[in-house]
C-alpha cells in the first residue's frame, strides 16, 4: 500500500511539472505582442528560445492597453510592443508596475497619404489623423512640424499636445484617434500619422511614407520598442535568455531582411 500512494505522489508531481512546462517538456515562456512586426520577430526566436530551453509561446493583441494589464496581472511573462514613453506614461495613468528589460528594434515614425497623394497638396482645413495617446500624439506633432505644417511653442518636445500649436498657416484639423484605428480612417483625412507597425500592417513601406523620422532625431532614439516584463522578474532566467535571443545577430539579420528599413534593430 505504502509502494503504490508512493507511486500515486510521484505521478502527481510529474503531471504537475509537465503541466508548467511545454508540450516538449521545455518551460512555456508567453509573451503577449501586436502582430507585426512584434510577433513575426518573436516567431523568429522560437527556435532560439528552444536552444536555450523554453517553449516560446506569442500570444497576440491588436490593442496597446491589454498586453500591459495582462503583463500586470502575470497572466503572461512578457510583452513586446511598446516604447518607453508610453511604457511610462502607462504605469503612472494606471497604477501598473511594468518595466523594459531591454530594447530591441526602432520603427520610424512616418506621414502616409489618405486623401491626399504629398504633403505638397494639402489645403485650408484639412484632416490629419494622429495618436490619441499622449506619447505617440507628441512624436506625430513634432514630425508635422519637422514636416513645416505646422509650428510648436519653444520648448514643446516629447510631451506636445495641440495646444502646443502656435501657427497652423493651413487651418489644419487633428484628428485624434487610438493608433490601431488610423488605417482604417485614411479615406477620411487628408494624411495621416502613423506607427511603425500599423504603416506595415496596413501594407506601406517606410519608402512610401511621405515624411519620416529623421533616424537620428530625439524621438528615433527615444521611442526604440522594448520588452517588458513585471516588475521584480527582470533577473529571472527566462527574461535574460529572451532579450538575448531577440538582440541576436539572427534576430537582426532577420528585421534587416524582412522589414526593408520598415523596422530597424537597436543594438
Amino acid at each position: 500500500m505504502k509502494k503504490y500512494l508512493v507511486l500515486v505522489l510521484l505521478l502527481i508531481v510529474v503531471s504537475i511539472s509537465i503541466g508548467c512546462s511545454g508540450d516538449d517538456g521545455k518551460e512555456k515562456i508567453t509573451v503577449a505582442a501586436t502582430p507585426v512586426p512584434h510577433a513575426e520577430i518573436l516567431k523568429e526566436a522560437k527556435s532560439l528560445m528552444k536552444e536555450k530551453g523554453y517553449n516560446l509561446v506569442i500570444k497576440e493583441f491588436s490593442d496597446y492597453v491589454t498586453p500591459n494589464l495582462a503583463v500586470d496581472q502575470n497572466e503572461v511573462e512578457a510583452n513586446f510592443f511598446q516604447h518607453v514613453p508610453y511604457l511610462d506614461d502607462f504605469n503612472k495613468e494606471r497604477g501598473t508596475h511594468i518595466v523594459s528589460i531591454g530594447a530591441v528594434h526602432y520603427e520610424p515614425f512616418g506621414i502616409y497619404k489618405g486623401q491626399k497623394k504629398s504633403l505638397e497638396e494639402l489645403s485650408q482645413g484639412d484632416k490629419i489623423a494622429v495618436p490619441n495617446d499622449i506619447t505617440n500624439e507628441a512624436r506625430a506633432l513634432l514630425l508635422l512640424e519637422s514636416a513645416g505644417i505646422i509650428k510648436l511653442k519653444n520648448g514643446a518636445s516629447l510631451t506636445a499636445t495641440i495646444r502646443d500649436i502656435v501657427d497652423n498657416p493651413y487651418d489644419i484639423q487633428i484628428v485624434e484617434m487610438e493608433s490601431a484605428q488610423i488605417p482604417r480612417a485614411l479615406d477620411s483625412v487628408a494624411v495621416a500619422c502613423m506607427n511603425g507597425n500599423y504603416a506595415i500592417e496596413a501594407g506601406f513601406k517606410v519608402s512610401e511614407a511621405l515624411y519620416i523620422e529623421d533616424q537620428n532625431s530625439e524621438a528615433a532614439v527615444k521611442y526604440a520598442n522594448v520588452v517588458c516584463v513585471k516588475e521584480g522578474r527582470e533577473e529571472e532566467e527566462w527574461a535574460k535568455a529572451l532579450i538575448e535571443a531577440l538582440k541576436s545577430d539572427k534576430i537582426k539579420n532577420f528585421i534587416e531582411k524582412k522589414y526593408e528599413k520598415s523596422v530597424i534593430a537597436v543594438d
